[in-house]
């Protein structure tokens, strides 16, 4: 099993005790491991039932639970509690807004079994019954099952990419053809798709039931004649809304070729979703996109120090070991308690292994940051003498998310108008397929970033990328630079820069515009610039 796999079967063990009203100090702490686990790609395999028991956050016990996993691909405390559970309950469980106490509950109370009793209940005011359910409440829960469903067959782009690369090469192989090609929205690497669309120059139809069995999505191969490969690949790698009127397809070599054709500078297959890109690509005007290459350094990740699963050397020496010049260490603020944020003694001695591993280190250097969060009122995490220790701070919100647009703009203002502020965190807290973000007015927030001098960041993690491309054109627009952080919570968490800089492209990012781009002298000189701004 899978790092993320074993998270969700101790997060649905934790959830089924909490709902059978087990002990509290057990749930606690399995619950604890599934969200130290979630948070990472610590690679569990092969590790001795020791190794696992000196994992941070894991224990003895626990790691009973994953060697449990890892050999039966079960656990049998989760079957006895499943066994006992009516399929419809645990299905409630995956809806935002009510835990399981409160699923209990209902299902318990009023004798619901499964999400549409849950919705139809919420519209005959059903929940207004129970106590601890208001009307605020009730709504909530509607609103949540309807985004939840509406997301049903949805999957996120990083889960499905590397199967889908494995399958091209497979039917490459088998048909003996070099023109087989990933197509349709994961072509185009959108940030979640409901299939993977194959093109294929073969006549021989291909079934897809053994191959949909493996991965757990749909997937559709579709067939050419060989001389129209590249123009179908056009036509099927397209989004609806993007329309080339008068485009003329003949046989050709490639896809560059058709463009050229048609004298059409070339079009990123990540650009094609809407037509208004077209004016641009006739006046040869798309920019070059940012890659991954072009990223210097890695900004925003988090340690021991706070809720990550390796040190601030290991973290540090990866970083250096990938052959990136500096790493932005930010762990969590004070106020996040949940995730183990920093007090200030904390913070002094991070600090000090900081100055000591940049000696070692050298030329690569760790900078001092941290992750604030965004209080209620707006206000950083911290008092004023203790943020300008750092060299950089992201601000984040990780509280209170359920706030309307004026409540979740005024609070996204005021941190941004803070001038120890150097970062936007993850703007909107969206996760996708999850959890949708607290909305903002955009161009406010984006306007405000111009005025004050802050950097926007594009979350890099595949649930978040966060901000959405759609907005980088604005950024670009006001000047705004863009930073790319994984948010990573472990080593292997750096490899998710890719997935951020697949949807920086999509907004049409370049290396220029892109704050981790600069080299370390350029980026340590913005640094000690900023913190000169004066504060009153």
């Amino acid at each position: 099993m899978s790092t993320e796999e074993i998270a969700k079967a101790l997060k649905i063990t934790a959830q089924l005790m909490e709902l059978h009203e087990q002990n509290p100090f057990k749930i606690k702490s399995i619950a604890n491991a599934a969200y130290k686990l979630n948070k990472t790609d610590i690679d569990l395999q092969g590790k001795t039932l020791q190794e696992l028991e000196q994992i941070e956050g894991i224990g003895k016990s626990i790691a009973g639970k994953i060697n449990e996993l890892q050999t039966t691909n079960n656990l049998k405390e989760l079957t006895e509690m499943v066994a006992i559970t009516p399929p419809g309950v645990i299905e409630m469980l995956a809806i935002k807004g009510i835990g399981p106490k409160k699923v209990g509950q209902l299902w318990r109370e009023l004798e619901i079994e499964s999400i549409g009793e849950l919705l139809y209940a919420c519209n005959e005011n059903r929940l207004l019954l129970l106590k601890g359910f208001g009307t605020k409440t009730q709504a909530e829960v509607k609103k949540q099952i309807e985004f939840f469903q509406s997301n049903i067959g949805w999957f996120h782009f990083a889960s499905a990419e590397q199967f889908a690369n494995e399958l091209v090469n497979e039917l490459k192989k088998k048909y003996n053809t070099e023109l087989v090609s990933l197509t349709g929205a994961i072509r185009r690497k959108c940030d979640v798709i409901d299939k993977i669309e194959i093109l294929i120059a073969s006549e021989v139809a291909i079934n897809t039931n053994e191959l949909e069995n493996r991965a757990k999505i749909k997937i559709e191969i579709i067939n050419c004649n060989e001389s129209e490969f590249y123009s179908e690949l056009f036509k099927t790698t397209a989004s609806e809304n993007f329309l080339i009127p008068d485009f003329k397809f003949q046989i050709t070599n490639s896809e560059q070729e058709l463009f050229t054709l048609n004298h059409l500078q070339y079009i990123e297959p990540e650009l094609r979703e809407s037509s208004e890109i077209i004016a641009l690509a006739k006046e040869n005007k798309i920019p070059k996109l940012i890659e991954v290459t072009d990223l210097k350094g890695i900004l925003h990740n988090h340690s021991t120090y706070s809720d990550g699963m390796n040190t601030l050397k290991e973290m540090a020496e990866y970083c250096k070991e990938l052959g990136y010049e500096y790493l932005g260490i930010c762990d969590h603020s004070q106020s996040a308690f949940y995730a183990e944020g920093m007090k200030i003694d904390k913070i002094m001695k991070q600090h000090a292994e900081i100055e000591e591993l940049n000696k070692k280190l050298f030329p690569f250097k760790i900078f001092k940051g941290v992750e604030s969060d965004i209080l209620n009122d707006g206000s950083l995490d911290y008092p004023e003498d203790i943020l300008r220790l750092f060299d950089f701070i992201v601000a984040s919100v990780h509280s209170n998310l359920k706030m309307n647009e004026e409540k979740a703009t005024a609070r996204l203002l005021k941190a941004i108008e803070n001038p120890y502020t150097t970062i936007l965190g993850h703007p909107t807290g969206r996760l996708l397929l999850s959890r949708p973000g607290y909305p903002i007015d955009h161009k406010k927030i984006i306007d405000a970033c111009a005025a004050n001098g802050v950097i926007i960041e594009l979350n890099a993690h595949p649930y978040r990328l966060d901000i959405d491309w759609r907005w980088i054109p604005y950024c670009i627009e006001k000047g705004v630079k863009i930073s790319i952080n994984p948010d990573a919570h472990e080593r292997q968490g750096y490899h998710d820069m890719y997935y951020g800089t697949c949807a920086a492209r999509k907004g049409m990012l370049t290396k220029e515009m892109c704050f981790n781009t600069l080299s370390l002298p350029e980026i340590e000189k913005y640094f000690i610039t900023r913190k000169q701004i004066p504060t009153s």
